[in-house]
């Protein structure tokens, strides 16, 4: 839903509130402090109390875990989620990222009762990220109505830059361990403590070590039985690469939905994409890379790239 002003903002965005409202559906808010006021405002009494918000700065601090966010909301409720993601201060990388997540959310909740209306203001949308628009919205709703886009693209049929592009080779010192099933507790303490000597505080490190040991568990059960891991570090990112050699992508959004309840496979991906600022898959002559992006330091995200 692009708009051009705060009339224009309420003139699109009032009516479908409103009759969320009216239908018994939770509504949910996450757009900006100074928004938020005018559309309680612009509804007043009983919906403006019954509009439901969350802060914008840390629902959107990570794709990913916005994505758990919004599934976990929608699970089990008809709802509409009315967002706007704080797209200044992005690198490309960060950009990317953001863009990949408006594209899942629609296979994420997919099977939810609930309607998501992603806002775009007139200033600090990215153009690459206005370009995408309607390549990652089923719809578009402007002045004339809700429209079928005409460019929508499937989220597993949606390639951005580089994404089908060789990774970079290590830099820099780099260490390398190969792992079996008896080895991965080593696994665990050797990641940890190249991490911590390299500057990352525990707290992150202890995010590093348990989605390195979720995706080499997984290598260990599902794969070869065996592999490597190399690691080095990138500026102020760690970088850590799982090798399988006998790894497959089967699945055509590894780690972007969240598993079923009963599922007893599916959470080394989705917990790893929550945990690390990026997570990057390629398959080369019958081996899996699983690439893990982990800043050293500052504010947790997907990093300037």
């Amino acid at each position: 839903m692009p708009y051009d002003s705060d009339d224009d903002l309420l003139r699109l965005l009032l009516p479908r509130v409103r009759a969320a409202l009216r239908e018994g559906r939770r509504v949910l808010a996450v757009v900006t402090h100074a928004r938020l006021e005018l559309l309680r405002d612009a509804l007043g009494g009983d919906d403006a109390r019954r509009l439901d918000s969350r802060a914008r700065a840390s629902w959107y601090a990570h794709p990913h875990r916005a994505l758990a966010a919004c599934h976990e909301y929608t699970l089990g409720r008809r709802t509409l989620v009315v967002g706007e993601p704080p797209w200044p201060g992005h690198g490309e990388r960060e950009v990317r990222e953001w863009i990949r997540y408006e594209s899942v959310v629609n296979a994420a909740l997919g099977g939810a009762a609930a309607e998501l209306l992603c806002l775009y203001g007139p200033r600090d949308v990215p153009e690459e990220a206005r370009a995408h628009v309607p390549l990652t919205h089923p719809y578009l709703l402007g002045p004339y109505g809700e429209t079928p886009s005409p460019g929508f693209v499937e989220p597993h049929e949606l390639v951005l830059t580089g994404d089908d592009q060789p990774l970079p080779g290590p830099s820099g010192q780099v260490e390398s361990v190969r792992f079996t099933a008896p080895e991965l507790r080593r696994l665990r303490h050797t990641v940890g403590d190249y991490a911590r000597a390299a500057g990352m505080d525990r707290d992150r490190a202890a995010s590093l070590v348990l989605s390195v040991s979720e995706i080499a568990a997984n290598s260990v059960e599902h794969g070869a039985g065996h592999g490597t891991i190399t690691m080095w570090v990138n500026g102020r990112e760690l970088i850590c690469e799982l090798a399988d050699p006998g790894g497959a992508l089967e699945d055509p959004l590894p780690g972007y939905i969240p598993p079923e309840p009963e599922s007893s496979r599916g959470y080394g991906l989705w917990i790893s994409r929550q945990l690390c600022d990026l997570v990057e898959l390629r398959t080369d002559d019958g081996t899996l890379r699983v690439r893990l992006h982990m800043r050293l330091g500052g504010r947790r995200g997907t990093g300037a790239g």
